[in-house]
């Protein structure tokens, strides 16, 4: 059929041929998905992985992501949302109903913390806060459905008791949840740790921090191995809309290559800051959990089979540097920029009130104005003297 100008330039005959192969895998945007004919339209099925019916469940951009990120993680299955607090309410509204009890850390992630609260004021959840370096301290009742999970608290870095927690929840067939973004599936396997072989039932991830590696896409998922907690979670997520952008897709994915390398240099550079900060007289505290004066040291280390952490590390300021002080100090930085998230290839700063956040007496944590750095791909050197000359700034 010989078609005009207007239709043909729709109805491209050009197809690619199957036998192109690229090293990156090819890009595809799309919200309609072409069945090729009534079968397939009526044999497609949503509990099928790579059944493609519409762009909002997934096309092979998406699908090769979640791939590569299951396998990363130790898992089998794993949805992609649009970011890492998206990745959390989806498994808060996929599993807790009214009545029902969840358990979170004094530490964890604020935002998830707010969400629960709020789902606690408008359905009835029941929201009780533990210890993450107290296995005792958590002690569920026969309501519990969830425990929350952060390996390390990204902000006071607390490495948690995961070994006696997960077993006790296990013991209570309690879903055990983990923010996994420190460890980036590279720290340790969420889904077979320690000498028991343990695993968590769900593990979200922050692509936005180590997979994407640039600052500049936001993308969160969530990992599983067992297939009728995928099928709940894939259910939700549909019902949801909940879908990311084939090219942010394609820019993780080409990202994960490299995301080893810089996980371990930014391990490495941040260790060498640690070994540094600990000798400065102005800060009361230095916390990180590889630091073997860390109160969470011990968990760490019998978790963390490669020795290596995040690109992390927090220092509490002496009480005579007050707020004002602390501020200036992140004023004069030039290295470190001011910013939330972690994880690129710029290193970050940002201040905290201690007493605005903690929940539970903490009497590890000394008092005073926290600042967390979060340490990029520059030279460890050049990040040192950045400091030096803040801290001379604000001296007394």
């Amino acid at each position: 059929m010989k078609l005009k100008p207007q239709t043909a330039l729709i109805h491209s005959p050009r197809q690619a041929p199957q036998y192109i192969h690229t090293v990156q895998p090819p890009l595809f945007r799309a919200s309609t998905i072409i069945f090729e004919n009534t079968d397939a339209l009526f044999n497609r099925h949503w509990t099928d992985d790579y059944d493609y019916s519409y762009g909002t469940h997934g096309t092979p951009t998406t699908f090769t992501l979640g791939d590569n990120i299951a396998q990363l993680e130790g898992g089998q299955y794993c949805l992609l949302t649009p970011s890492g607090l998206s990745a959390i309410n989806l498994v808060n509204s996929c599993f807790l109903s009214h009545g029902d009890e969840v358990w979170v850390a004094d530490n964890i992630y604020g935002p998830n913390m707010e969400h629960l609260r709020n789902l606690e004021q408008r359905y009835g959840i029941i929201v009780k806060v533990y210890d993450p370096i107290c296995a005792d301290s958590f002690q569920p009742t026969e309501q519990a459905k969830l425990i929350w999970l952060e390996a390390a608290g990204s902000v006071t870095l607390e490495f948690p008791d995961l070994i006696n927690l997960v077993k006790k929840a296990k013991a209570k067939n309690i879903l055990v949840a983990l923010d996994n973004t420190w460890g980036a599936g590279l720290a340790f396997n969420a889904f077979n740790f320690s000498q028991e072989h343990l695993a968590v039932d769900i593990s979200i991830h922050a692509l936005t921090k180590y997979p994407s590696g640039g600052g500049d896409i936001l993308m969160g998922s969530v990992v599983t191995q067992d297939q009728t907690l995928h099928y709940q979670l894939f259910r939700m997520h549909a019902i949801q809309g909940i879908s990311i952008s084939g090219d942010d897709a394609a820019q993780v994915q080409r990202s994960l290559a490299s995301m080893q390398l810089r996980y371990q240099h930014q391990s490495q550079s941040t260790l060498k800051l640690l070994n540094w900060l600990k000798q400065q007289a102005v800060f009361a505290q230095v916390l990180h959990p590889a630091d073997s004066d860390n109160v969470s040291h011990a968990y760490w280390k019998e978790t963390c089979e490669t020795q290596q952490s995040a690109g992390l590390v927090s220092v509490i300021f002496k009480p005579e540097f007050d707020l004002m002080a602390v501020r200036k100090f992140c004023d004069q930085l030039q290295l470190f920029k001011l910013g939330f998230s972690w994880g690129g290839p710029v290193s970050l700063v940002m201040l905290y009130q201690l007493d605005q956040m903690r929940q539970l007496e903490r009497p590890h944590l000394q008092r005073g104005i926290l600042v967390r750095f979060c340490i990029g791909l520059e030279d460890a050197e050049d990040l040192i003297q950045d400091i030096q000359a803040a801290l001379e700034a604000i001296s007394i």
